[in-house]
């Protein structure tokens, strides 16, 4: 059979009658940027995320880019990042013309280790961003005791849900970025982001980026930018943000489902490598990646049969062209390279069905000669 890597037709499903209601409470309103929904939906997601401030905005991305803003960064700074993430971490930087650094990663999380963020701050480090990767939390105890007096900015745009120690991401460091891009944990009608923090003084100064640096009507004392977050797109959320926990462990219950499947099919002698759900670390597997040495074949082999399944990431971020006169090569961070030539998402969403995970191992195992 054909299964999606991610169908959201089956959870809009039981969520259409309620969907369109508040979509039309919306219409009859007419008040489409910012407002009513948008303030409720910040109170609201506050709440979730235990923190004293969030702020919507336009996009993952322009939380990313709207909190830099707010930290200063500019030209002659330079941010630590990892060079194993989505293109955004460090295009925002470079938007501000500010310097990304590119650190490797940990082998088994994926995340940003606090031995490269010692090894890699200098005097002209501004801050650190760590991410959240495929929904799992980064080491935050030992990515704050690295980074010290540095601001650190989590990226959080694949880990709604996700603790560190039961402290929700987001609320760790001095703020949290999350998107609500549609295939994520929550995730919207269209583009839209969140920035976190517990400083209110920093909440206040995000709100005036997002709306062109403005403090007044038509008083801007600092130049920002269009970041609102519509309120069609808060009012989607609203709607969504009570069921993310039941989503969530539907997609945890997948997880642990596929390491029966795959340890019953012979898979787990090193053949397939599957991610590991730290102690302590909340994953909620946004994305489930697996490693597994032939990927390129394997993912031909398994789109030919309707079995969806992705990479993220084939090119580190150090790598990619545009970075280039950043002076990186191959061979500076061995860690993510290698992981860029393995991994491999299959279908994770709340909704995936038995017999579904049973075709995704069984094509895997007939591809890996054991079917």
């Amino acid at each position: 059979m054909a299964v999606p890597l991610l169908d959201l037709t089956r959870q809009y499903a039981p969520l259409r009658d309620t969907i369109r209601e508040t979509i039309d409470r919306v219409c009859d309103s007419q008040r489409f940027i910012l407002g009513p929904e948008v303030e409720a939906f910040e109170k609201e997601a506050a709440a979730a995320l235990g923190v004293a401030e969030a702020v919507g905005v336009s996009s993952g991305t322009d939380a990313l880019l709207v909190a830099l803003m707010a930290l200063g960064v500019g030209p002659g700074d330079e941010v630590i990042l990892p060079t194993f993430t989505f293109f955004a971490t460090a295009g925002v930087v470079a938007r501000l013309g500010a310097r990304p650094v590119f650190a490797d990663i940990d082998p088994v999380d994926f995340c940003l280790p606090a031995s490269e963020i010692e090894r890699l701050r200098t005097s002209r480090t501004k801050a650190v961003i760590p991410v959240h990767l495929f929904g799992q939390s980064a080491d935050m105890a030992a990515v704050l005791e690295a980074a010290g007096e540095l601001p650190v900015l989590e990226d959080a745009a694949q880990a709604w849900g996700a603790a560190f120690d039961g402290q929700p991401v987001g609320g760790m460091g001095i703020m949290g970025a999350f998107s609500f891009f549609p295939s994520k944990n929550l995730g919207g009608f269209g583009d839209g982001g969140l920035v976190t923090t517990n400083d209110t003084g920093l909440a206040r100064r995000l709100r005036e980026l997002r709306m062109h640096g403005q403090s007044g009507t038509y008083h801007h004392p600092t130049v920002g930018g269009n970041f609102r977050l519509d309120a069609l797109q808060a009012a989607v959320l609203r709607t969504k943000l009570p069921h993310v926990a039941a989503w969530v462990d539907a997609r945890r219950r997948n997880a642990a489902r596929y390491r029966e499947l795959f340890g019953a099919a012979g898979l787990l002698d090193g053949t397939v490598r599957l991610p590991e759900a730290l102690e302590g670390r909340g994953h909620t597997f946004n994305q489930y990646v697996i490693r597994v040495e032939r990927r390129d074949a394997l993912r031909e082999y398994l789109l030919e049969r309707g079995i969806g399944c992705a990479v993220y990431y084939p090119l580190p971020l150090h790598l990619q062209p545009c970075f280039a006169d950043f002076g990186g090569t191959a061979g500076d961070l061995p860690v993510a390279e290698t992981a860029c030539g393995e991994v491999l998402a299959i279908p994770v969403f709340p909704e995936l069905e038995d017999a579904e995970q049973e075709e995704v191992v069984a094509a895997i195992a007939a591809f890996s000669g054991r079917g």
